[in-house]
């Protein structure tokens, strides 16, 4: 299989299930960011001081393929090889919030994001899901999206929020709480 088609090279872009649109659509924004975010949840999973979580991070990967074929899937088609959503995903990361949270000292103020290279990259991470969350209630505001894509992607967002205190916390690493300026 060639990885170039030249099919793309005027500016469109199959969908799954044929449908050729323009690359500069909301839809391709969209799953574009889950793949995105799917590439810094790869960064995470390169990272041993959270070694741990390894088994979470790729199952999320698995689960943001399947999301990205979802929203890459023309609308009113279906296939039988992408699995379908399902909501015990969505549990599974309340379950590992939940235990992270266990070991984890009461919020009182907003977090300033840094403090260790990988409590960073999981910022970013945090911050690419809440931007692909956004376009895929836009997407649904025009479009059929099915509510477990946007329920997932909001649930992971507070995943990495909480994963990314976790691992200042292993890392030693102190917290420095946002205080506005009066």
């Amino acid at each position: 299989m060639k990885i170039y088609t030249r099919t793309g090279d005027k500016g469109t872009t199959a969908l799954l299930g044929g449908k050729r649109i323009n690359k500069s659509e909301l839809r391709i924004h969209a799953y574009g960011t889950i793949d995105e975010l799917n590439s810094y949840m790869g960064l995470l999973g390169d990272h041993s001081e959270i070694d741990e979580k390894q088994e979470t991070i790729l199952r999320i990967q698995n689960q943001l393929f399947v999301i990205g074929s979802h929203l890459a899937t023309e609308p009113g088609k279906s296939f039988d090889y992408i699995p379908d959503l399902q909501e015990t995903e969505t549990k599974l990361l309340e379950d590992e919030i939940d235990d992270m949270n266990l070991s984890l000292p009461e919020m009182t103020n907003f977090v300033l994001p840094g403090g260790h290279k990988l409590v960073s990259f999981i910022h970013i991470s945090r911050t690419v899901c809440r931007r692909g969350e956004r376009l895929v209630i836009e997407l649904g505001q025009n479009e059929q999206v099915p509510e477990l894509i946007i329920k997932y992607l909001n649930r992971l967002s507070d995943y990495l929020f909480v994963l990314a205190r976790y691992a200042a916390q292993k890392l030693g690493v102190e917290e420095v709480p946002w205080a506005p300026r009066k």
